[in-house]
């Protein structure tokens, strides 16, 4: 399993870029709006600082912001030779026109992070549209099937059969488009977003997705175990007696 920081606070992706097992990070407009106000390419590039100081060469996805056609094809540009770090994928979000972005920015050597996709027809003509990576929310998939909000909507799409039961399950969301992505032989690589849990990470994998992005807050429930703290607490504890 590759985890990556889900995160775009320096001092979060630093303390988990110290301990050495990410191997990459994901950034979004809404965690860069959780930071103090700063100029967005003074902020990706203190990232960029950080990660070529702890762990040189991982993965890096910045997030356009706009759905206008031109201004993401822009903005990617602009990204990719303003901060000039060579693993950095261009986060789109997918979308019926965004597919047409996807491919032209793949089409012009810039790796992309397709995002926001939801369920397995979306990641899987992301992926054909030359989107390196596809990124699948796993808990709003799960959200997606109790929404008060989208109740409407829900509705609306599983009765013209654009959605059934199953789309609302994040689990067999993940598995499905695997499945589909091993079968075809499909080379883009499966990210799971939104985790809601150190669970949800886990089931994510074993669903089948290539990367977890997660976080930073759940990772010390991902390394911790009561039952660990236990025994270690008695092996100190047995030796201290030894000694006396």
């Amino acid at each position: 399993m590759k985890i990556f920081i889900d995160s775009a606070n320096l001092t979060d992706i630093e303390e988990s870029l110290k301990r050495g097992f990410a191997q990459g990070i994901t950034t979004n407009p809404s965690l860069l709006a959780k930071e103090p106000k700063s100029s967005f390419e003074a902020h990706i590039g203190k990232i960029i600082d950080l990660i070529k100081k702890y762990q040189p060469g991982i993965h890096l996805s910045v997030e356009v912001f706009s759905r206008d056609q031109k201004t993401i094809l822009d903005q990617a540009q602009k990204f990719i030779k303003q901060f000039g770090y060579p693993e950095m994928s261009i986060k789109v979000q997918v979308g019926w026109d965004e597919l047409e972005t996807i491919k032209k920015l793949s089409a012009a050597g810039i790796s992309v992070n397709c995002t926001a996709c939801m369920n397995v027809t979306q990641a899987v003509m992301a992926a054909r549209a030359g989107a390196k990576y596809v990124s699948l929310f796993w808990g709003r998939i799960r959200d997606g099937g109790t929404d008060a909000a989208m109740t409407k909507e829900r509705d609306e799409a599983i009765n013209k059969k654009a959605l059934d039961g199953d789309d609302f399950n994040p689990f067999k969301v993940v598995q499905a488009t695997r499945q589909i992505f091993d079968q075809d032989k499909i080379p883009s690589e499966i990210i799971t977003g939104s985790m809601r849990g150190a669970v949800d990470v886990r089931d994510a994998r074993l669903a089948g997705a290539h990367i977890v992005t997660v976080p930073p807050k759940f990772f010390p429930d991902m390394i911790s175990h009561f039952k660990t703290d236990q025994v270690v607490n008695q092996f100190l504890s047995d030796f201290e007696k030894w000694l006396s």
